[in-house]
């Protein structure tokens, strides 16, 4: 199985009102503006869309609303991971019934599955539904980490198609590249290493950054696509201080503090999360100089 994902894909943040529902109208204003702006695909709740704190209604629901706004001008990736096997299941079938061209499954997070573990995780779910499948690591947040050798298996899966590369570690995801990119596609998953991942072989970034600025993403990956690295070097080291700027506290707390700055969101998070702290509005508010976002 495959699917043609590749250049700056945009992990898109889920917009709420003041009463903690979902603002469905901006993020369709969302979805609109990211396919004017060059976003090559939308991954709807994932991480920076607050999947931890949506209803499982919520959550399949939205994956429907954003498959039925993109109405197939571009792909939709689905985030349907969880820590429960069961529940992955559940939302991966969903998104496939939904109408999502893809889905990203996180490694199951708290629970600290030994690595045989994620492997029979990963290949139920791949067995068990009929979508192109992109795994998700991330040990910073999820407690645990897919070593090589469970990547170098589950590569073999057919409907697992690539993965997002979280690790923060360039260095592994070059090996990666080298031992698995010619079954699976290897995308970055931290802003700041996407350049240097895509000089490597990687076909893109699954980006926190390209909520704010979206074209400039676009651009810089497309450039690296055509192996023109001087001109997306000189966008890169513009994007650095924004990188940076967007985890000056937890994803999606700085992201989604600008989003309404720029007024394309309301300011509310879901509780545990509270609003970006006083003494980094500064910083932050430098870095959207440098690319020229006023707000």
């Amino acid at each position: 199985m495959t699917i043609d994902l590749k250049g700056s894909m945009v992990a898109i943040v889920s917009p709420m009102l003041k009463g903690g529902q979902l603002d469905l109208k901006a993020f369709n204003k969302l979805v609109e503006w990211h396919i004017s702006e060059g976003t090559k695909a939308i991954v709807v709740v994932g991480t920076t869309g607050e999947s931890a704190t949506l209803s499982m209604k919520e959550h399949c629901d939205l994956v429907s609303h954003c498959v039925g706004v993109a109405n197939k001008r571009i792909p939709v990736i689905a985030g349907t991971g969880s820590n429960s096997t069961e529940e992955a299941l559940y939302f991966t079938n969903s998104a496939r019934e939904c109408g999502a061209d893809a889905c990203l499954l996180v490694a199951p997070y708290y629970n600290k599955p030994t690595q045989e573990g994620l492997f029979k995780h990963f290949k139920l779910i791949a067995e068990s539904v009929d979508i192109p499948q992109i795994l998700y690591n991330v040990p910073s947040r999820t407690g645990c980490d897919m070593e090589f050798e469970l990547v170098n298996r589950l590569a073999d899966i057919d409907n697992i198609v690539a993965l997002k590369d979280a690790s923060g570690d360039v260095n592994r995801g070059k090996v990666l590249i080298d031992k698995c990119g010619d079954r699976i596609d290897i995308y970055s998953g931290e802003d700041a290493l996407t350049l240097e991942l895509m000089k490597h072989g990687a076909l893109g970034t699954i980006s926190v950054t390209a909520n704010i600025v979206p074209n400039l993403m676009a651009q810089m990956c497309n450039f690296a696509l055509e192996r023109n690295f001087e001109s997306a070097a000189m966008l890169d080291e513009k994007l650095q201080s924004l990188h940076r700027s967007l985890f000056l506290e937890s994803n999606p707390i700085p992201v989604k503090w600008a989003l309404n700055k720029m007024n394309k969101i309301g300011e509310t998070l879901r509780l545990p999360l509270t609003e970006l702290n006083g003494k980094f509005h500064v910083e932050l508010i430098e870095a959207l100089d440098l690319v020229n976002v006023n707000i």
